[in-house]
């Protein structure tokens, strides 16, 4: 049955990728003590293999460090060579732990990807002193878990020992019968069947522990139905948010797909009404047609510039009235014809363009605009 939250949920969430790296930078990662005995004793017995063949040099070399030839004084020669073989022990040590710390590091970062240093591990914690907490975690089902490991470890060990004794006991008494050294030897051969064995015991017992150590770091770190919504609602937003963000970019795109259109039908239009920067309102009318002229594109500020730059680059005519610029803004739509109020000033301004562009000599017309057409820059009525 999955464990319960806090908050009376069960976890039965799988967790999630931000609640993995938090518990890999608190150190909370899967290990497997099984895993590193193994791992351990397989080198271990790798080295002994590899040094059988060096072994009576090595031991002719450190004989050799005790014995005095006369030449130097007692004292002299006692001291030094003392630390001749501390530095043998030492090299020859160094030679054989490296190997072994190069497993370990590698053993761990198979069971939790690259190792990381992680100072909440470190950390001081009241707990760890705690004498109730030290019994809590002395009595919980990890500590039984644990002790049922060892006793069964233990266990097996001892069973593997004795059937390899039983099975060889014969052969070893008969070669210690007949020559010291084919007895040494033998029970050099028994030894390492002895290790093959225990790695055998143990290699089966490090697959299961890894499997159980996954599990169950997998197992603490689920997470509960609220906490996964919770988490989500910190990294992404709310629902609500997400939603009006969506809305957003949606008009956004909307927005400049439309302003894209426009200005691709700016070259198209018959006349640009302007403000004479502020504002520019691209018009369309064929003559012939049935209908109020359409707004082509509109816009203000630096959009307006771009209108009266492409209306330009294209040839089209720009016709600068403060007020119709304004009004075609402010109560027209792109797409849209024109607003009927405005028929009147429009027809006149597209006359007088009409004409232009026959290249007669005509003037400027007076455009008149209803009352309620009349706006500010802000779009504010005019009184």
């Amino acid at each position: 049955m999955a464990e319960g939250g806090s908050d009376g949920q069960e976890k039965t969430e799988e967790p999630t990728q931000k609640r993995l790296d938090k518990a890999k930078e608190d150190g909370q990662v899967p290990s497997s003590k099984e895993l590193f005995v193994f791992t351990t004793l397989f080198i271990g017995m790798l080295i002994y293999v590899g040094l059988v063949p060096v072994l009576p040099s090595l031991v002719q070399e450190w004989g050799m460090l005790f014995s005095f030839s006369g030449e130097k004084g007692l004292t002299d020669a006692i001291f030094g060579n003392l630390g001749a073989s501390f530095r043998f022990m030492f090299w020859k040590s160094v030679v054989f732990a490296l190997p072994m710390l190069v497993v370990v590091i590698a053993t761990q970062a198979a069971m939790s990807g690259l190792i990381n240093w992680s100072n909440g591990a470190l950390a001081f914690k009241a707990s760890r002193i705690n004498p109730l907490s030290g019994l809590k975690r002395m009595v919980s089902m990890k500590a039984l878990v644990e002790m049922l490991k060892a006793i069964g470890k233990v266990t097996l060990l001892i069973s593997a020992s004795v059937m390899v004794f039983v099975s060889q006991i014969e052969s070893l008494l008969v070669s210690n019968a007949t020559h010291l050294t084919g007895g040494l030897s033998r029970m050099n051969d028994v030894f390492v069947l002895l290790i093959i064995v225990f790695l055998f015991v143990l290699g089966i017992m490090a697959m299961a522990d890894v499997m159980y150590q996954h599990y169950q770091h997998n197992k603490q770190l689920k997470m509960t139905l609220q906490e996964v919504r919770d988490e989500s609602k910190q990294t992404e937003g709310s629902p609500e948010v997400k939603a009006k963000i969506r809305r957003m970019q949606m008009t956004a795109g909307s927005r400049a797909k439309a302003r894209k259109a426009a200005m691709d039908a700016v070259p198209t239009a018959t006349a640009i009404i302007t403000n004479p920067t502020h504002f520019a309102v691209a018009l369309k009318y064929e003559v012939g047609t049935v209908g109020a002229p359409t707004i082509l594109a509109m816009g203000r500020g630096h959009f307006a510039q771009e209108i009266i730059s492409t209306g330009r680059d294209a040839g089209v005519t720009i016709f600068r009235n403060e007020l119709l610029a304004r009004a075609l803004f402010f109560a027209g739509q792109v797409g849209e014809e024109i607003p009927a109020p405005l028929f009147s000033a429009v027809a006149g301004v597209l006359a007088f363009i009409y004409r232009l562009n026959e290249e007669e000599e005509v003037d400027a017309p007076e455009v008149e605009l209803p009352e309620d057409m009349r706006f500010d820059e802000n779009g504010k009525a005019l009184l």
